[in-house]
């Protein structure tokens, strides 16, 4: 009697311990900075293999499901993509599936059979949308993708690998593995042509936050501490969602980069870009904003711009931050951004005339 007192009180207390220390893992693994902190980084492990790591517990989480699916612009665009590339019959990959809606729009168009993949804890869901639903030729498939193998190959690759910062979610690395191994000649990449933007823009005032050593607050003088400056790399940018932070950008829009994953390989990528804008808006520059653009064709698109009114609005565009400078309608601001690993942003570093180097 006392015996199985004791043990249904300490299967309480111990199941009692296994949520809180659940709750409290995942809003740890949540925050990057927090994650080093309680969980120190193996010093073999590689900037891939710790993005796996966030990414199972990240994108676990309904909040940051239910921000991708309330998300209209984004949802209009891949249920047009798909509803116009995939045809009944194919047999469709879906990388990085999360709830299954990008593999239930392919199954709903008539597809033969979809492999939905992904390594997060999302996919017990998925499975049971997926029945609640009545989809019954998605297989899903719990492994990352370049351990996934199939007997033939596809018709179709669907993904949604854009990060922020476009190549931050591994989306080239991923994708082209994917293509190279499992798309037959001539299938097809949904979405595959993308633009990416870094672009020298004004905030609007209200809502700049200069560096700290660019300040005065009523005669206090912070300009001392210019020769403090950190060394974190992520202090160095900030985000945003909002279209009421950039007031305008100081030159005429255009890619600094154009790909095609149909046709793109890995070694393409350059290591440094070199951009060069006219001011045709004068004012004061604040930073470079990172967005981008993907399309389908030549009609359907989808852009993070921090000025486009019908933006994707849970992508944030990001901004790197500079010393503030004025310029004159008609002179020109050239950038140089030299980039170590397009995956890490933290390996991102970008000087312009005549600042001094972000490092």
């Amino acid at each position: 009697m006392v015996y199985s007192a004791l043990q249904r009180l300490s299967c309480g207390i111990f199941s009692a311990a296994r949520k809180v220390a659940g709750f409290f893992r995942e809003r740890i693994h949540a925050r990057p900075g927090l994650a080093a902190w309680f969980y120190p980084r193996d010093e073999t492990a590689s900037p891939d293999s710790d993005y796996r790591a966030f990414n199972q517990n990240y994108f676990a989480r309904f909040e940051e499901q239910e921000k991708m699916l309330a998300d209209q612009p984004r949802m209009d665009f891949y249920h047009a993509a798909i509803t116009g590339k995939v045809r009944p019959g194919d047999r469709v990959i879906d990388l990085g599936t999360g709830t299954g809606i990008l593999a239930a729009f392919a199954s709903r168009c008539g597809a033969a059979q979809v492999y939905a993949i992904d390594h997060s804890g999302i996919l017990k869901h998925a499975r049971r949308l997926a029945a609640h639903n009545q989809i019954e030729n998605v297989e899903f498939i719990s492994s990352h993708s370049k351990n996934f193998i199939l007997p033939e190959k596809v018709d179709v690759i669907l993904h949604e690998q854009m990060g922020d910062f476009l190549f931050d979610e591994a989306m080239v690395p991923n994708v082209l593995d994917l293509r190279d191994r499992l798309l037959k000649p001539g299938g097809s990449i949904v979405p595959n042509l993308f633009e990416f933007y870094c672009e020298p823009v004004q905030l609007t005032e209200r809502r700049r936050i200069p560096f700290i050593w660019e300040l005065n607050v009523h005669g206090y003088d912070y300009s001392c501490l210019e020769r403090s400056r950190p060394q974190d790399p992520r202090y160095y940018r900030l985000g945003s969602c909002d279209l009421g932070v950039v007031r305008h950008f100081l030159g005429q829009p255009e890619p600094a980069l154009r790909l095609d994953l149909q046709t793109l390989q890995a070694a393409d990528l350059p290591r440094e870009i070199r951009i060069t804008r006219r001011v045709v808006n004068p004012g004061r520059l604040d930073g470079f904003a990172i967005y981008f653009k993907a399309s389908v064709g030549d009609s359907l698109s989808l852009s993070s711009s921090p000025l486009d009114a019908g933006r994707a609005p849970h992508w944030a565009y990001r901004l790197l931050r500079t010393d503030t400078r004025e310029f004159a309608g008609g002179d020109t601001i050239d950038l140089t951004l030299s980039v170590h690993d397009w995956t890490d942003p933290d390996t991102w570093r970008w000087d312009f005339n005549p600042s001094p180097s972000v490092t």
